[in-house]
Parts: structure tokens; sequence; C-alpha cells
């Protein structure tokens, strides 16, 4: 089966096989990162399934969850739906319209909040969307309450490597769309050290299919790579009570950005989305001071 003889539905489901894949793999190395620490702390996956009136068929999805001793709180989510958008909300999609508000999903979405306040936290998604057109998106950004230049550094070099092989304007671009992105207006602070970001990949020329869904599995692999290797540099530093403090006054701006200005968050409760998935991306402890 060649990229020109996909269907829509095809399409769908190698990207969602390639999520799922991603999900057991990046599952298994903090598990693995678990062990290390001494801890037996392990993901509890938990299926769910949409609700949609009128349709047979809305998709669903599985929540992956662990709370360990390096990990405090990571998810690890991985859905696939398909309906119809409100009128409303159609018209803030691209491709899709009042008159046209079909759509189908599958992606993954990772957070990882960690115990120990010298590890960065860290967000990761990619996604493949079908409306009255067909695009990839995502990208991963470092959120450290306590930033090390090393780790800011190793981790945008990696990006900027994968970017690279595939279009050397891909990393400039996407840093900015991550920088302009992660920013918190009311605070007049971005919400870590950025990374990339990137949307609207669309897969309508010939050949683009296979392009993108290229760029956006070495978007995951590289993610499955560098952060591991910053975690376990970083998970057995001793922290005080102030850097504890530091951390958990960060998590506020992480839980205000996720609430208030999120695409992702505000995509998933106006498709009819799990509500624990969605949250899954909240601290599991924050503080206002």
């Amino acid at each position: 089966m060649t990229e020109t003889t996909l269907s829509p539905a095809d399409r769908t489901a190698l990207a969602k096989d390639w999520f799922e894949d991603l999900r057991t793999r990046i599952c298994g190395e903090f598990e693995a990162i678990e062990r290390e620490a001494g801890s037996d702390a392990a993901f509890v996956f938990t299926p769910w399934e949409r609700e949609e009136e009128g349709n047979p068929d809305p998709g669903g999805g599985v929540q992956g969850l662990m709370k360990g001793k390096v990990f405090e709180k990571v998810g690890v989510n991985v859905s696939t739906v398909r309906g119809n958008f409100s009128p409303e909300f159609a018209a803030s999609v691209n491709g899709a319209s009042a008159d046209n508000p079909g759509f189908s999903a599958t992606g993954i979405s990772l957070v990882a909040h960690m115990a120990n306040p010298h590890v960065p936290a860290v967000h990761m998604n990619t996604r493949f969307l079908t409306t009255g057109k067909a695009w990839f998106g995502g990208g991963a950004d470092l959120n450290p309450p306590i930033p090390y230049d090393e780790d800011t550094a190793e981790f945008h070099a990696c990006f900027r490597a994968t970017c690279s092989r595939h279009n050397p304007t891909y990393y400039d671009r996407f840093k900015k769309w991550a920088d302009d992105y992660f920013y918190i207006p009311h605070r007049q602070c971005h919400r870590g050290v950025g990374g990339i970001f990137y949307d609207h990949m669309e897969v309508a020329e010939e050949g683009a299919f296979d392009r993108n869904f290229s760029f956006t599995r070495d978007v995951g692999e590289t993610f499955l790579d560098i952060y591991p290797r910053l975690v376990r540099r970083r998970m057995n530093a001793e922290f005080t009570d102030a850097d504890k403090l530091q951390q958990l006054e960060w998590r506020g701006r992480y839980a205000e950005f996720n609430l208030v200005y999120d695409r992702g968050t505000l995509f998933g409760l106006k498709t009819g989305g799990n509500i624990d998935a969605i949250l899954m991306s909240l601290p599991p402890e924050a503080v206002w001071t």
C-alpha cells in the first residue's frame, strides 16, 4: 500500500499504531528509571470510551498514569476519536466549519512532574488530525523549576539536530512557535525554557504524509532519547526546602497556563474527551503565595 492509496482512515490507523508503540517504549523507560531508584512503581492503564449522541463509533483512548519515587506524577495518554465539532468550535479548527464539522484525531500526550525539583518537568505531544484538511502537529518543551543551562542547551541541541535533518528552517521556526505559545501573558513569563512546537503540517500534497509523519516520528524518538538522560542526571541531587517551594510555586504557573491558555486542554474538553485524561497535565501539588 502506497501513500497515494491510503484512505483517511488508513492514515489515522498508521499514526495511531505509532503513537501506541511510542507510548509503550516511553513507559518502559520511565519504569526502568524507577527501578534504578529502588521503586517498584508502574503505570496503571485505564481505557475510556468517548460518547457522542448519534455517533456509533466515537472512539476513546487509554490513560496511563504512574506515581513513583522519581516521577511524582507522569501521564502518558493515547486517544483516537472521531465525530463532529460543535458549530461554534468548528469555526476555530483548521479545515472545519459549521457546514463541515466532522473530524478524526489521534495522538499521544505526555506530562511528567518530578519529585526532585532539580529534575525538569516536561511536556510532549504529537498528533494527526483530519477535518476538511489533514495534518500533523506536536512538539516537546522542557519545564525546569530550577533551570540548568547544560540541560537546556542539550535539550535544544537534540531537537535542533532532528529538525535540521528534515528542513533547515524547522528549528528556528518551531522554537519561536514554542516560545510564543508557551507564554503566560498575565504573568509576563514563559512556562519553561522552551523546545519546539509545530502545527498544521498538512498532507494534501504528494509525499507530504510520509514526509511529515517521518518528522513527527523523529520528534517522538528525540524525546525518548534526551529526556531520560536529563532525568538520570539530576534525580539523585540533594535539594532544600527552598528548592521544593520554588518547584511548587512554578507548578502554579504551569497549572495556570494549562487551564487558561492551552489549546490541547480546550480541544479535549470541547470534543467530549475523558476529563481525568485531559487534566492529567496538572501537577499533583502546587502553591500560590
